[in-house]
């Protein structure tokens, strides 16, 4: 079958906008990659996705909408809605020309040991919205067959490594609210996991004392000192001991900082960022050469020193550095799963989500049409 053009969506656990992305593929390579874009959320549609995580704490049904997570949904569908119509005027994009749209959702709540993940957002009333197929809730499926239902990237970082030039093993790190790595060795299936908080616990500390939504270049954690009780007290928890595959919740650590001052917090959330990566290297099947980091984190100065402080003699560098999209990686790889979804290939595997076998996952839906049910794949 030949290539496909697709749009990528993404909105991340940092609860910033929406990322936007075009690429063109046949699921298995890109063939070309088109441009990116970035609609951010005003500060009120923050609040509101804030208190839509604290609203689904206590979800069991992964259905239901309690507190303003109705009104929450309708948000994301809209923004997600305006962000493409924005990237196809701007790039003077026939909306005819795209094949398929990948939606990911805002996620409210990941609780994978519960076999419970929710990711808000109406993809057929987006497909309606748009009049382009849309293919979305792709983690659903994964749980259902015995998976974390997480990550899902590492498909498109392996096929993006297969042409990098680079030692290999090698590690692709995405540094968003929660930070995930894909190991990729020459001639084997990935390896991934979560590796522990991103940026979250910086942005949640940076927004409450400074009122800002993130540290800026990491200029606050600069300042600091770093706390390593703290990153030893973290670390000895039960999540870091655990193998690979493994997932979060992005509220699954609570961190108590508020003896420490602003930047020697900042310091300590950072270096805590890297210190988990660092600590999920013994569990992959031998130390990476190489690691390439896209994501938020990827333009942290004081993360990207952390890291490569903590992974050496690894070569640390930033996607863009090696001819990659920072940003649009991750809008990017929702192309490419909403095309291997659309054609019924995997797009979770036993290494990367510990699903029993490799699954393809996703819903589609067709403007003017019913949603195909979770538990099968989507078909084109």
């Amino acid at each position: 079958m030949g290539a496909q053009r697709a749009i990528g969506l993404m909105s991340g656990t940092s609860l910033d906008g929406v990322d936007v992305a075009l690429i063109e593929t046949d699921g298995e390579r890109v063939v070309a990659f088109g441009p990116t874009a970035y609609q951010p959320y005003a500060p009120a549609e923050r609040e509101i996705l804030r208190q839509a995580l604290a609203d689904a704490v206590g979800m069991t049904d992964r259905t239901a909408r309690p507190g303003v997570l109705r009104d929450a949904e309708t948000l994301v569908t809209r923004t997600h809605a305006a962000a493409v119509e924005a990237f196809l005027d701007r790039y003077g994009i026939a909306r005819a020309g795209i094949d398929v749209v990948g939606f990911h959702g805002q996620t409210v709540l990941h609780r994978p040991a519960a076999r419970l993940t929710v990711q808000i957002g109406d993809g057929q009333g987006l497909a309606d919205a748009l009049g382009i197929p849309v293919v979305f809730d792709f983690r659903a499926a994964d749980l259902a067959a015995g998976g974390q239902g997480a990550p899902l990237v590492p498909v498109y970082h392996a096929a993006l490594a297969h042409d990098l030039d680079r030692p290999h093993p090698l590690a692709v790190l995405n540094v968003g609210g929660v930070a995930n790595l894909t190991y990729v060795a020459n001639g084997s299936q990935p390896v991934a996991c979560d590796t522990g908080p991103g940026n979250a616990l910086i942005d949640d500390l940076m927004l409450q004392r400074t009122g800002s939504a993130r540290d800026e270049s990491g200029a606050a954690a600069a300042d600091g000192r770093v706390d390593e009780a703290v990153i030893e007290q973290v670390l000895a928890l039960p999540f870091f001991a655990k193998p690979c595959p493994k997932s979060l919740d992005r509220n699954e650590f609570r961190l108590d900082v508020s003896e420490l001052s602003t930047v020697d917090a900042a310091a300590t959330l950072t270096a805590l960022t890297a210190a988990g990566v660092a600590a999920a290297v013994r569990h992959l099947p031998h130390p990476p050469q190489a690691w390439v980091v896209a994501g938020g984190g990827a333009r942290n100065p004081t993360l990207m020193q952390m890291l490569a402080e903590r992974l050496a003699p690894a070569t640390v560098e930033t996607a863009e550095a090696v001819g990659w999209s920072i940003d649009g990686l991750e809008a990017q790889a929702f192309a490419f799963l909403a095309v291997r979804s659309s054609r019924g290939l995997p797009i979770t595997f036993p290494a990367t989500t510990g699903v029993e076998r490799p699954a393809t996952g996703g819903i589609l839906a067709r403007p003017g049409a019913r949603a195909a049910p979770s538990t099968t794949p989507a078909t084109a």
